[in-house]
């Protein structure tokens, strides 16, 4: 086992968050690296040592889209396994994920974001979005008592 983001010795903690632009948008970006490489998700990334969650939730949406936020609520957690051919974890994250509403600025694609799109909440299926990906912005919407309809 190694210390690093690959093969962990332990579960590394993750941060995502949910950015909604009422009334039907969600920010989304392509992932530009493992895991998930090309994938479309929500921003997040690691929480860095003495970080608190909330900061790294605002770190991670500035450094991959130049955004900013105001409240943040608790959306949800997630257990992120991937395993090998061998059955051997590669990669295990506990993502705690944060939402919070758009309150200006138009985002860009920075940092390890490939690309960064407004997606319509009507329409997510166009993205291929991981099942987990779909019920925490389901509950996003919630703690900010939005419909999608």
């Amino acid at each position: 086992m190694s210390s690093g983001r690959e093969y962990p010795a332990r579960p590394l903690v993750g941060i995502g968050i949910v950015v909604l632009k009422p009334p039907h948008e969600v920010l989304l970006i392509r992932r530009g690296r493992a895991p998930m490489l090309g994938a479309w998700g929500l921003p997040g990334g690691g929480q860095e040592l003495g970080e608190t969650a909330e900061a790294a939730a605002r770190r991670e949406l500035l450094e991959e889209t130049g955004l900013a936020v105001g409240e943040l609520k608790l959306a949800g957690n997630v257990d992120s396994i991937d395993r090998d051919a061998e059955g051997r974890v590669r990669y295990h994250y506990t993502i705690i994920d944060f939402a919070a509403l758009w309150t200006g600025g138009e985002p860009r694609a920075l940092t390890d974001a490939a690309a960064v799109t407004w997606a319509d909440l009507r329409k997510l299926d166009d993205y291929a979005l991981w099942s987990e990906a779909h019920r925490i912005i389901a509950l996003a919407l919630r703690a900010f008592g939005l419909e999608t309809g």
